[in-house]
């Protein structure tokens, strides 16, 4: 099993712990992580997300996230390929930097595609066998 986190994924542990949501979400995401580093289960990394990571003013928060890159199976450049995939979740209403990590993740064979982004998962459940799921769902439907 591959999966995909986005950058509000590997976030959510430093957002506010208090909202009950919130701490479910960090606690299903950390489950993941902990899959991910045992290698239970594979990852991909993109382009968008170190460009993401980039940006992040908090240095804490830029490490700790892109220290993930280092055991991803599969590390995403940009193509031609992903950019018109890209334009196509576009037009389903989805944000430009979310739909780059769509089809970044679709590019690579992912099976889950994990977001805590209420936009996203209003908007996009699947795509082709690619689920598109809060972290929270997967552990709840013992994925795990």
């Amino acid at each position: 099993m591959r999966v995909y986190l986005d950058n509000c994924c590997y976030n959510r542990p430093f957002d506010d712990q208090t909202q009950v949501k919130v701490r479910m979400e960090t606690e299903a995401k950390l489950l993941i992580q902990s899959m991910m580093r045992t290698g239970v289960v594979e990852y991909a990394w993109s382009f968008m997300l170190r460009m993401e990571c980039s940006r992040n003013p908090d240095p804490q928060r830029k490490h700790a996230v892109t220290a993930w890159v280092n055991g991803a199976v599969v590390d995403v450049a940009p193509t031609d390929e992903i950019g018109a995939r890209a334009h196509e979740f576009e037009a389903l209403g989805v944000k430009p930097s979310d739909a780059i990590h769509l089809a970044c993740a679709e590019f690579a064979s992912c099976d889950w595609f994990f977001t805590v982004d209420r936009g996203i998962l209003k908007k996009i459940h699947n795509v082709g066998s690619m689920r598109v799921a809060n972290p929270v769902d997967f552990v709840l439907e013992g994925s795990t």
